[in-house]
């Protein structure tokens, strides 16, 4: 049995340090306030429609849509769930993976309950979903030429937390995760950057191949071995599991767009809050960056798609309105003349210097030009929310109302926050699943 396989399924909640359970209860909150938001979107309302229409619920196994409610099959949800969480770019993710873990692991975990979980049993699940999806996606980004999506490792773990779920053996785990890496998707992810659409992060089929093939390896089907996790070649990835938490080192994202569109906001609104001027006061925004943040170039996004893989528009957003929300980058947000002039004036440069750091750090330096030709320059900017620069629990808090209460109401917006910040008490999650399966 490899130590990836022996940690899934021997980890149990007293293993766990108080300040990962802490963390791992942000992650649930952070992912579920993204996914009550990401229901407003075109996105999510096809997919789930379409999980409706063609996943359908079998007799024996059925699992639930978030903030929607219809029953559909358990990799059915898993894909119509992730999605809705990626529909809006908003969720956690891991610097070294270039990549999300949370919004395929939450989902996964949510469509197995199998006979229902206590809230430690729950909380031990995400972490172990964090702590295999960040490996994974370090392995395979060392071991591909491609830049792949996250959906590509991510349907490992979510085959893993099924295989946790399904109690299975330590061969039908180890099938379980060669059918996901086999059928996972390989989709490339600069391919998204440079023509956006709801293709996204490849999340949602990584959900679903992997519960597929959890229930596939359950049934007998074969696909050993999983080489991201049993390759000579990987093997350093897995040597200090249970020692080096990494749901640790996951970072928030205060605006729902592309980490690496946020180091130019974050920029803008420091420069903003330094010398108080406002939009009709710019001239134009000029921003140097890494090569990947750079080919965010879309300057007149026409879909929520657009706008998120955009580096001029959220930029622009946050130096006519200061905050991004969810509207300014879906609907009538779109057409925000103001924002339209500097994200169509924004100058991009790619600048070599700021490549090395990346993956492990997003940098960019902007400068904004006023009309009457004084330029304020930010010097070396990162976005907040990174696990050295972290978003505090209040922080966390607020984002998550200001995402959940829109759709589902302020009440029971602060009802599932509470729920939320107990559920390591509860003896089953029904009162979490009640309130986030019940229809808006």
């Amino acid at each position: 049995m490899t130590d990836a396989i022996r940690f899934l399924h021997e980890l149990g909640f007293d293993d766990l340090p108080e300040d990962v359970v802490h963390q791992a209860i942000r992650c649930v909150k952070d992912l579920i306030g993204v996914a009550a938001a990401g229901t407003s979107t075109e996105l999510s309302r096809i997919i789930r429609n379409h999980a409706v229409e063609n996943f359908a619920a079998g007799p024996s196994r059925s699992a639930r849509l978030m903030f929607d409610g219809r029953a559909v099959s358990p990799p059915g949800a898993a894909l119509a769930n992730a999605m809705t969480i990626d529909s809006v770019d908003a969720h956690d993710g891991h610097p070294a993976c270039k990549g999300h873990v949370g919004v395929g692991i939450l989902p996964a975990i949510l469509a197995l309950p199998e006979g229902g979980m206590t809230g430690r049993e729950f909380l031990t699940r995400v972490v172990i979903g964090y702590e295999l999806g960040s490996r994974l996606g370090q392995a395979l980004h060392a071991t591909a030429a491609d830049y792949h999506t996250s959906g590509a490792w991510c349907a490992l773990a979510n085959a893993a937390l099924g295989a946790r779920a399904l109690g299975l053996d330590g061969e039908k785990t180890r099938h379980a995760l060669g059918i996901a890496e086999y059928h996972g998707p390989r989709s490339q992810m600069m391919r998204v950057i440079d023509f956006p659409t709801m293709l996204k992060d490849g999340s949602g089929w990584g959900a679903m191949a992997g519960v597929s093939a959890a229930l596939l390896a359950a049934d007998g089907f074969t696909g050993a071995p999983a080489l991201l996790i049993e390759s000579e070649e990987t093997a350093s990835f897995w040597t200090d599991l249970g020692n080096r938490w990494q749901i640790r080192e996951q970072y928030f994202k205060p605006d729902p767009v592309c980490r690496w569109a946020q180091p130019p906001v974050q920029g803008v609104r420091d420069l903003k809050a330094a010398h108080g001027f406002t939009a009709a006061d710019i001239d134009r925004i000029e921003v140097d960056t890494f090569h990947e943040a750079a080919r965010l170039a879309m300057r007149e996004p026409t879909t929520t798609e657009d706008a998120q893989y955009s580096l001029p528009w959220p930029t622009a957003v946050a130096a006519v309105h200061g905050a991004i929300t969810v509207d300014h980058v879906q609907g009538e947000g779109l057409n925000d003349t103001e924002v339209l002039r500097l994200s169509r004036g924004l100058v991009l440069r790619e600048k070599p210097e700021l490549q090395p750091p990346f993956p492990a750090k997003r940098i960019a330096e902007v400068t904004v030009v006023l009309r009457d030709g004084t330029r304020l320059e930010s010097g070396l900017v990162e976005a907040h929310g990174s696990a050295e620069d972290p978003m505090t629990d209040e922080e966390v808090s607020a984002k998550f109302r200001l995402y959940a209460g829109p759709m589902i109401g302020e009440q029971k917006a602060i009802e599932l926050e509470e729920v939320i910040e107990g559920i390591a008490e509860t003896n089953l999650i029904s009162g979490l699943e009640g309130l986030i399966y019940a229809s808006r």
